[in-house]
Order: structure tokens, then sequence, then C-alpha cells
């Protein structure tokens, strides 16, 4: 099977943090936390559930609900000690090593900011998003 290339542009992650320290809570962020998910050759159920039919993915289709993500990081931004979220998500046909998401949490302290990420990951996959691999056997 031969996949499409469609992607959007990721963004400046310098650029990003150049902005969230520019805002005016900066001052009360410790720390930063960036998640960047990418596509990978070995298909989901041999890393999430050890089942290994020989497989390889070639592609994946992904697309988001934008209200949803939009709950998820205002839910998020409730969350005790957090300051700064912000998220983009690719679309599209996509290939192994392309980015699937970028994920930036500021907060006080680290275990705020680290429960906060891991929170707005889970809801993002979980809740908000459609990926279909593409095998090749």
């Amino acid at each position: 099977m031969h996949i499409r290339e469609i992607k959007g542009v990721p963004p400046s992650i310098d650029q990003w943090l150049k902005e969230a320290k520019s805002k005016q809570d900066a001052g009360k962020e410790g720390m930063f936390l960036l998640h960047n998910g990418v596509v990978r050759q070995t298909p989901r159920q041999r890393v999430r559930q050890g089942i290994d039919n020989g497989s390889r993915v070639i592609g994946m289709e992904f697309s988001s609900d934008a209200a949803k993500v939009e709950a998820a990081i205002a839910a998020t931004k409730k969350m005790k000690g957090i300051f700064h979220v912000r998220v983009w998500l690719n679309e599209g046909l996509l290939k192994p090593g392309d980015d699937i998401m970028y994920v930036l949490v500021g907060g006080d302290i680290r275990p705020h900011v680290f429960a906060a990420l891991e929170f707005l990951i889970g809801r993002i996959k979980n809740e908000c998003v459609t990926e279909v691999e593409h095998l090749e056997f």
C-alpha cells in the first residue's frame, strides 16, 4: 500500500517557549514540559498488547475533534499550579517519523506539571483523536 503524505507544518518550539515566557504568569512558572508524539513503525497492538503478527506501520490516518481538544485544554488549565498550555495536532495521512502532536505545559512545580502533561495527553489520545494505522505484512 502506498500512502500519500499530507501533513501540517509543525510549530517552532523555540517560538512557543519564547511566547510562554513572555506571558503575564511566566514569573510563576518553574518549568515547562514538552511532549512530541511521532508515528512509529511498530504497530500499536505489538507495543501495547505484545501481539506480533509480523506487520509494520507504513502510515497512519490522524484526525481530531477540535471542540474536545479545547475542552481538554480548558480542564488542564484549571489544574493546580498550571499557567500555560499549548497544543498542536497534525492531521491527514502521516508516515513513520512524522510528528503527530506537540503538547507544552508550564507550571509552578514538577509534580503539578508532570500530572498536567500526563492528564492532557491521556485526554487527547483517549477522547479527542482518531488514529488508523496502515500496516504492511
